[in-house]
């Protein structure tokens, strides 16, 4: 009878989550950088994910996936997000047996290199050779923003049906080269010091069901619940955001029309709650032949750029080692460039 209690007790637990979205639902929250989704299975089916999230990749999405892995896997994903910005996500599972599965996540944002403007070099130069030019503040000098995120998950399979997991995070982000700056009031001459960055321990939850009624699976996942994320002297909360989602084979094994070993379409609606806008739905299909080319698409909706993805993959052996190629592209509005994301798994045997 423990399993059953477990298992409520995680459900209670994912339960207060959910209520916390809701309580904290903010017009502003920080640390953006983890609203950029790594994964090109995905993100190119429209981030309709939460219940198919699986290997090592679960553990950004919904950790309880991490409970399908029979090997030990790595995956690594390239995203370039807007403006030349660079994000790399790798992530890592462990299979323990019974006692359940580890995973490691591991993300990396590169804003690149900006030119430092100032107010004060705001003016109009007049050099002693050549026409005068109104300088934009610019003061020949240039810093680096980034931002990292470390994880831990731990999932377990209470039944061959339910699985649950927790993910602990260290998200940091820099806004400056320095860790501080100092500021001085012209006026009073007072003297304050802030941080240019900010770091935060967050948590994620997340639960995967499988109905037993053919292919069809329920997950649910609550993200980046934490404390909140102050800037000098300025707080806000993390982007916390629920999801739950259901997918099944439309074609394939156990499918819910069409049985077919080699053709497998499988189908996926998830149900987006941020804490920092309105109700989002997202919605993804992926046709597979023979488990080794894929073709996917999704859409997302309700949002204010993003909307059409599309991707795909290719599953293969290399000396008895599973590899997987998967790239997805994602379009956003007639004013940004659009986003491109590759992905590349290894199964280690």
């Amino acid at each position: 009878m423990k399993q059953p209690y477990q298992a409520i007790a995680a459900a209670l637990m994912l339960t207060v989550c959910i209520g916390q979205v809701h309580a904290q639902k903010v017009g502003t929250s920080s640390l953006q950088f983890l609203k950029v989704m790594p994964t090109a299975r995905a993100t190119a089916m429209g981030d309709a994910y939460v219940s198919l999230a699986s290997g090592a990749d679960a553990a950004f999405w919904n950790p309880a996936g991490l409970t399908n892995l029979k090997n030990h896997e790595m995956t690594s994903t390239l995203t370039m997000w807007l403006f030349d910005t660079k994000q790399v996500a790798l992530a890592y599972g462990l299979p323990l047996g019974d006692l359940g599965t580890l995973g490691f996540q591991f993300q990396y944002v590169d804003f690149g290199s900006i030119e430092e403007t100032r107010a004060d070099a705001v003016d109009l130069v007049v050099p002693a050779n050549g026409a005068p030019f109104f300088n934009a503040g610019l003061t020949g000098r240039s810093f680096t923003p980034y931002s990292y995120l470390v994880g831990l998950s731990f999932a377990r399979a209470f039944t061959d049906k339910f699985s649950a997991a927790v993910s602990v995070k260290y998200a940091m982000e820099s806004l400056w080269s320095d860790q501080a700056i100092t500021i001085v009031n012209s006026v009073t001459g007072e003297v304050t010091s802030y941080k240019t960055y900010a770091d935060v321990v967050l948590f994620d939850f997340g639960m995967l069901y499988k109905t037993g009624f053919r292919s069809v699976q329920i997950g649910v996942a609550a993200q980046n619940f934490g404390p909140q994320v102050k800037f000098a002297d300025a707080s806000h909360p993390a982007p916390l955001a629920f999801r739950l989602g259901v997918s099944a084979n439309i074609l394939g094994t156990e499918a819910l029309l069409l049985q077919d070993d080699m053709n497998r379409l499988t189908v996926a609606y998830d149900l987006f709650q941020p804490n920092d806008y309105r109700q989002q739905m997202h919605v993804g299909a992926e046709y597979a032949f023979s488990e080794m080319f894929v073709v996917r698409a999704g859409y997302k909706y309700d949002y204010d750029s993003e909307g059409l993805t599309f991707g795909g993959g290719l599953h293969t052996d290399l000396a008895g080692w599973p590899l997987s190629f998967d790239y997805s592209y994602g379009r956003m509005s007639e004013f940004l460039n659009s986003v491109h994301r590759i992905s590349l798994g290894v199964q280690f045997r």
